[in-house]
């Protein structure tokens, strides 16, 4: 049995008529750069969220760069995220500006340990950026805490997130501003690169959305400098298709997540992903801990089984910020964690018997 790590074909296949004809509509409208599509898209996703704002752009990148400017980050101001994520979550921080800060990952949960951001709050921290990783939501009670009481901003980066709950929240609904990727493979992914930002607040929603137009609101009358970001018609038309499946899409991740724990129930070979208490994952990846990681992945893929490494590198590590002559002290956890993390295949449109087989291969490599 072959089992890929995702399978975009398969929902493509099972949208085809209706995904057809939003993308030949904005084709024959020639409404490439704005136009009904996108404006309509940006309304379906501030209500889907549930904030009364939400501008799409280019990509998440772009999104977590325009929120920072929104809030007016300066030249050395230092900004709070955690050292296990994707490195577009640190290099906005650096384009807009600002200085990153790393804090270590929750041992079980893999989201910024809370625990840690107050030791690392100095005079010139201007915001915190939880990441809602592979889908699980961040402690948002104790950052919003912790924010408030360091008057500081919120960005939630929730990249990974679409749809999913804290509590009885979506998440994008607790920070001062909040941005999500639509990259191909996210829950929510458009037929190339797209992102948004979402808020409550009206005058960053104007900031956000003159800035990613070129400091304008009508042509030519620019009333500061910007950037060219803006979502295109043909991915807005593709996520307006697929905003209407989100919900059903992402109940199916969680079912396949249970048959993952059903079938590796007992088995103590491999951690696998903890819920925070009173929050729902929508499982843009399902991540496990394993002692032989990349053995495990080798056998997975001899036996036509995909998974992935999410990520190899924790941020502090990397070359791009050696600057800051980090050592594994520093972030123990994360530094353990990159070599044991291994994502499994999970998209909605997989199969029992398919979990199954992975399951049971799994077994069958600690044998």
């Amino acid at each position: 049995m072959k089992v890929p790590f995702l399978d975009l074909k398969a929902q493509y296949n099972s949208i085809k008529a209706e995904m057809d004809n939003a993308i030949s509509n904005v084709i024959e409208n020639s409404a490439f750069v704005g136009g009904k599509a996108v404006s309509e898209f940006n309304k379906n996703f501030a209500d889907f969220i549930g904030t009364n704002h939400a501008i799409g752009v280019g990509n998440g990148t772009d999104a977590l760069i325009i929120s920072l400017k929104a809030l007016g980050l300066k030249h050395g101001d230092e900004v709070i995220l955690s050292a296990n994520s994707f490195i577009a979550t640190s290099e906005a921080v650096t384009n807009a500006g600002g200085k990153v800060v790393f804090v270590d990952c929750h041992p079980d949960y893999y989201t910024i340990d809370t625990n840690k951001i107050e030791e690392k709050i100095t005079n010139k921290t201007k915001a915190i950026i939880p990441v809602h990783l592979y889908g699980q939501p961040a402690d948002m009670d104790s950052i919003m805490e912790i924010a408030k009481k360091n008057n500081l901003f919120v960005i939630e980066d929730a990249a990974q997130a679409h749809g999913a709950f804290y509590k009885d929240r979506k998440v994008g609904t607790f920070g001062d501003v909040s941005i999500f990727s639509f990259y191909p493979g996210k829950n929510l992914g458009a037929y190339g690169d797209g992102g948004a930002i979402v808020t409550n607040d009206d005058k960053l929603a104007k900031y956000c959305r003159m800035y990613a137009n070129h400091g304008r609101i009508e042509k030519y009358n620019h009333e500061f400098e910007g950037i060219n970001s803006r979502l295109d018609g043909l991915q807005a038309a593709v996520l307006n298709v697929k905003l209407k499946y989100i919900d059903e899409w992402n109940v199916n991740r969680r079912k396949v997540a249970n048959w993952y724990r059903d079938k590796l129930s007992g088995f103590n070979k491999i951690i696998l992903p903890k819920e925070l208490n009173g929050v729902t994952s929508v499982y843009h990846l399902f991540v496990i801990r394993s002692n032989k990681r990349d053995e495990l992945k080798e056998f997975l893929k001899e036996n036509s089984i995909s998974s992935g490494i999410h990520y190899p590198i924790g941020l502090p590590f990397l070359k791009a910020y050696g600057y800051l002559n980090h050592t594994p002290k520093d972030f123990p956890v994360t530094y353990k964690y990159q070599s044991k993390l291994l994502s499994l295949p999970i998209f909605p449109e997989m199969t029992e018997e398919q979990v199954e087989y992975v399951a049971n291969k799994i077994k069958e490599f600690y044998k």
